[in-house]
């Protein structure tokens, strides 16, 4: 039967669907033919550049491109799942044969309803200049120029790294329940490190942007000014006094600590974890788990913040959830293999690395929203506490919420006002207790830097944000005595 009424059409730059529609029809009809009851097939064309430039020169300048297709079939409880590059309509059917192989009741278990094709799409991409047309010279120069302005903002400057890099991945995602739906994702980052030398050793500055754009990313961003602001970073570091130690009110800076509620909160509101028992949500829906004010969101639909996209790696519009809406948990995130189970529909948070994996629930773009406080406000009500402006890297325990963040720039809170700076400190804490002791939220929301969330050894791209706002209490581990 050929597929009529999905309309997934080439874009302005000539590509046209990865898959023809009468081969997805046979290779998903092949998928149950031994006998699973579901079949999808995801489909992926991947390419990237990237330009790294560290000590006046370029180091390294790569780009790759990687296709495939991955197939999954279920029959109950069962998953079978298979991927190969070979996009023929013979390899596809290999592929289909093995992912059946173990899903397997009895031939005729499913059918492919074609017909009533739903979610159609198109492959052109969000972008008003493809990074693909932009020669590799302009990139470079971009990078040259941060490095220049980098080490022109100070003496104790000793080293500078600058990255640039784009990415463009094309999918298309059918099923033989009807959906069949296509994206196109371009990705452009740049990111400046810095190190400063001074009688406090080596400090450490970073800025990065990045956003589900094209190369029009620099009509909005100067580089050099990226570069300056990371290499102020690490100045001021240099003359930080080591952190305290100790339970302290901390208030965390607009976009700063975003990371913190995506890893020590988001990760527990997903369905896949909340399943197996691996979350201190699990059974909270309609509780108050967070402070009146606090409001959670996962939004996929953000554009163009990087972990934007129109559709997921199941073809499901993505769509905002509000997780926690004033202090109650009102929902999770769900993927269709767990929404299905539920039955209920899926909320577009099936994500996956690539072709050669499954997919699993993954967060998009993970924030707290709005409150009504002056930011300013709260610093001056917070008599004596710690002031963090970026958080870094940290370990989060998802089962008891349990994390542990570097503060990779944070100050003293001192009679109301923000002080020295601090260095070699952590943030030390749980997450649900941190969502109960907030009590007060700015409305100057803004989202953070561009992050790659890990999980179960696939990464994908994610944003995060919020407003400023306070926790009553936080352990801060310091060196200080």
């Amino acid at each position: 039967m050929t597929p009529t009424t999905p309309t997934i059409t080439a874009d302005s730059t000539g590509a046209g669907p990865l898959v023809d529609l009468d081969v997805v029809d046979a290779t998903l009809r092949e998928a149950l033919r031994a006998g699973g009851e579901w079949a999808e097939l995801f489909a992926e064309d991947r390419s990237s550049t990237g330009v790294l430039f560290d000590e006046g020169r370029v180091e390294e300048m790569n780009s790759g491109r990687d296709r495939g297709v991955g197939i999954r079939v279920t029959a109950g409880e069962v998953t079978g799942y298979a991927h190969t590059s070979d996009m023929t309509p013979e390899g596809l059917a290999d592929a289909a044969r093995t992912a059946a192989a173990v899903a397997t009741r009895s031939p005729g278990g499913g059918t492919v309803d074609m017909e009533s094709f739903r979610g159609g799409g198109t492959t052109e991409p969000r972008v008003k200049v493809l990074p693909t047309t932009v020669g590799a010279d302009r990139k470079v120069a971009l990078l040259r120029a941060a490095d220049e302005a980098a080490r022109s903002t100070h003496e104790a400057i000793t080293q500078v790294t600058a990255r640039y890099a784009d990415s463009r991945r094309r999918i298309l995602v059918a099923n033989s329940h009807g959906v069949c739906a296509a994206d196109d994702q371009v990705r452009t980052l740049f990111s400046v490190s810095c190190v400063a030398s001074g009688d406090g050793g080596l400090q450490t500055g970073r800025e990065t942007v990045g956003y589900t754009v094209g190369w029009e990313l620099f009509d909005d961003c100067d580089p050099a000014e990226l570069a300056q602001r990371a290499a102020q970073r690490a100045v001021t570091k240099l003359a930080a006094r080591p952190a305290p130690s100790g339970e302290v009110p901390v208030v965390i800076a607009r976009g700063g600590g975003g990371v913190l509620f995506h890893e020590a909160c988001g990760h527990g509101l997903e369905a896949d974890l909340v399943r197996k028992g691996a979350s201190v949500f699990r059974d909270r829906v309609g509780s108050q788990v967070a402070a009146e004010g606090v409001t959670l969101v996962d939004d996929g639909t953000m554009g163009p913040e990087w972990g934007a996209l129109r559709i997921d790696d199941e073809g499901h519009p993505t769509q905002r959830n509000v997780l926690i809406s004033d202090g109650v948990l009102s929902d999770y995130m769900w993927d269709w293999l767990r929404s299905r189970d539920d039955g209920r529909a899926p909320s577009g948070n099936g994500r996956r690395q690539s072709y050669t994996h499954l997919p699993m629930v993954r967060m998009t773009n993970t924030f707290v929203t709005n409150g009504d406080i002056d930011p300013d406000d709260i610093i001056a009500d917070t008599p004596t506490g710690v002031y963090v402006a970026q958080l870094g890297g940290g370990q989060v325990n998802t089962a008891t919420g349990d994390f542990v963040f570097g503060m990779t720039e944070a100050y003293l809170i001192e009679d109301g006002k923000i002080t020295e700076p601090l260095r070699e400190g952590n943030l030390i804490g749980n997450g649900p207790q941190v969502l109960v002791d907030i009590d007060a939220i700015g409305n100057d929301f803004a989202m953070g830097h561009p992050g790659t969330c890990g999980k179960d050894g696939q990464g994908v791209p994610v944003g995060d944000g919020q407003p400023t706002l306070r926790v009553r209490a936080l352990t801060v581990g310091g060196t200080a005595a």
